[in-house]
């Protein structure tokens, strides 16, 4: 089970700091995506986190602005969101897939295990 934390309003330009949870297991073995559905939206890919090579992988809307990165615990991925826009305001979700995906590493349909999502709210 995954459980995704740390959202909460902030004010445009502002940072949060999202962490996604395994209850029990290790990380290590699984890729790792964070994903967002705004209201009326499909929920579409934000970061990911590959085991085959430990890199990033990020939407264009995400580059220079979030970092995704393992925790040092093992059961943990983060999601660092800075300079947080109002469109950025969405239901945040972390999602995990053994093994890595090798391209669209963003597409939610490749992804198997999902937690529950945090909300992010970005206004002034």
């Amino acid at each position: 089970q995954l459980q995704a934390s740390g959202g909460g309003l902030v004010q445009p330009g502002g940072s949060l700091s999202l962490s996604c949870q395994a209850s029990g297991y290790s990380l290590d073995e699984y890729a790792i995506g964070w994903f967002r559905q705004a209201p009326g939206k499909e929920r579409e890919g934000v970061a990911c986190i590959s085991t085959t090579d430990g890199r990033p992988y990020y939407a264009d809307s995400a580059k220079g602005r979030f970092t995704i990165s393992r925790g040092d615990a093992k059961n943990t991925v983060n999601l660092q969101m800075n300079r947080l826009k109002p469109e950025d305001t969405a239901v945040y979700y972390c999602a995990a897939v053994s093994p890595s995906p090798f391209r669209d590493r963003l597409n939610v349909k490749l992804y198997d295990f999902w937690g529950q999502g945090t909300e992010v709210t970005v206004s002034s």
